[in-house]
Parts: structure tokens; sequence; C-alpha cells
């Protein structure tokens, strides 16, 4: 397996410390990363701003850090505009098709072998199997459109259309191309209490690529006047980021069944959300340098 780090991580989201991608490359290459994991969007790889000849200015600027790009992380969302009884005034599907079609020209240009795409939230009021109809479909065409381009299309379970993995495998047959497989993550089935050798060993072949985040779990409670009965009402937890092996994913056992099961692809990862200790430079550093540690057991 190849660590690789998702530049999401140096985004500035959540008030993070931020990045240009100019800068990200060379910091990735001296934090000791080989490749890197594009964001598709502002303030990063945005199809706005990057057109062929300042993409062949980032090809070079790979090349003099020995950098691969593993993959570009696109954004999509099949359903977008839908509601329960019409479908958009504006054609979101079809413009969200030609921005993927400017992800596979980048992908192209920078050698990158995979798109990752998103399935989808839930629409109050349409009915799941149409959300589902209209995932196969676009997916099909955004497929079609990567193939010729030599890319493959990644659909990660993030999303609520197939968000289990046993969903997640249907999709994929049912989308039936050869370039459509799973970018799979161990995060979401361990969120749902799921078996993470059962979720790896499902998805099997599939699997061309995972993102990976460690998070804890912290107690969240309401104050309620006392009045109102209970001082303390508990609410959902608090899922917050820690550094890699701290929280309470599984991943030696998810990684050991990637292994098993042949699994030699990329593994990206992110710092996509709030993390302990705050987003200063030197901890998202910190975190950065210790999933290349904890990968070591796995890694080429």
């Amino acid at each position: 397996m190849k660590p690789v780090l998702h530049s999401v991580s140096y985004a500035g989201f959540w008030g993070q410390a931020t990045l240009r991608l100019e800068e990200f490359i060379p910091h990735a290459a001296e934090l000791g990363y080989s490749g890197v994991m594009l964001m598709t969007k502002r303030p990063h790889l945005s199809p706005l701003e990057y057109g062929e000849e300042k993409i062949a200015k980032l090809v070079e600027l790979l090349e003099n850090h020995h950098l691969t790009v593993a993959a570009l992380a696109g954004y999509s969302d099949p359903s977008a505009g839908f509601t329960a009884t019409a479908g958009p005034f504006a054609p979101l599907g079809e413009m969200q098709l030609v921005n993927i079609r400017f992800y596979a020209l980048m992908a192209k240009q920078l050698k990158a072998p995979i798109i990752r795409l998103l399935t989808g939230l839930d629409n109050n009021g349409v009915p799941y199997l149409q959300l589902w109809n209209r995932c196969v479909d676009f997916m099909r065409q955004a497929c079609d459109i990567a193939a010729e381009y030599g890319v493959t299309i990644g659909i990660q379970n993030h999303d609520d259309v197939g968000g289990h993995y046993l969903a997640m495998a249907d999709l994929i047959d049912e989308i039936d191309r050869p370039n459509c497989k799973a970018c799979f993550d161990a995060w979401s089935p361990a969120l749902h209490g799921d078996d993470l050798r059962e979720a790896a060993l499902h998805m099997g072949s599939r699997t061309v690529h995972t993102t990976v985040a460690d998070y804890v779990k912290r107690p969240r409670f309401r104050y309620h006047h006392p009045h109102d009965g209970n001082v303390f009402e508990q609410v959902l937890d608090d899922i917050r980021a820690a550094a890699m092996g701290d929280g309470f994913i599984d991943y030696k056992q998810f990684f050991d069944t990637l292994q098993e099961i042949g699994f030699d692809g990329t593994v990206a990862y992110e710092m996509c959300s709030p993390i302990q200790g705050g987003g200063s430079m030197e901890n998202l550093d910190r975190y950065a340098r210790r999933f290349i540690e904890y990968m070591k057991p796995w890694t080429k």
C-alpha cells in the first residue's frame, strides 16, 4: 500500500492552517510523502483556475519533488436540484458531468488514475429508489466520460446513497462499468457499528483506494433549566479527529484484511474536520507525520 496526503488537510476549512496548492506540494514532500490526493475545488485544484498551462506547471512542480498524484477528489451529487415532484429548471446533473470532463482532463495531464466521486445526499420526499436510479445513471455517464481519458471513477462510501458497504457493492455492480470502482473507507462502517473485516472482504477487488482519518467520540449534553426536569440531556456524540491510532476505528484489522485480499492501492490521509489539538500548522504536520509511521507495517 502507498500512503498519500490529501490536500484538503491544508485547505483551511474548520479554521485550520492554509496552504495554496503550490505550497502544499513541496510541503507534502518535506513531510515524507511520495504521493498526494488533490481536492478539485477552491482553494486548490478548481477547474475555474487550473487550465492546461497552469496544470503543466503543477506537473513540473510534482516531478521536482518526486510526487505522484494518486487521485483527484471530485465532488458530485446526482440528485442535486431535484424535488419530489419535478426536476431542476437548471440542468444541474449535466453541469456536473461537464465538470467531470474537466476533472478527467486534469487527471490525464496529472497522470492521476482515479477520480473520487460522491453518490449524493438523501432528499426528503424523494423515494430512495429514485435517488438510487439517478445515481446509477449519473455514474454510468461519468464513467463513460472518464474512460475516454483512461481514468477510473472511484465511488466513496461518504453519502446517503449506497452508504452501507452491502449497498455500495450493489451500486457499483449495477453501474456495471469496468472503470467503476470503490474508494472504500473504514470510518463509515465503523460509525455504523459494522465489522470492518467483513466489510473489506465483501468489497474485495472493487476497492482501489481508501481515505483514512481516525476519530474519538465525546459525549455531548444539552443544558436544561432545573424547572424542566433533568438538568442535562445527552445528545449525539461529538466526533472529532484524533491522531492515527488514537481513535476508536480498528484500522489494524481493516488494513490487515486489505492486505489479505491483495489490495496494493493508495491510502490517503485526510484532516477533513476539526482535530484534537487545534488547527495550527504544527499540529497538522504532527498528524501527517504520525500517519506515515502508523502505515509502516502495510507500506511498500
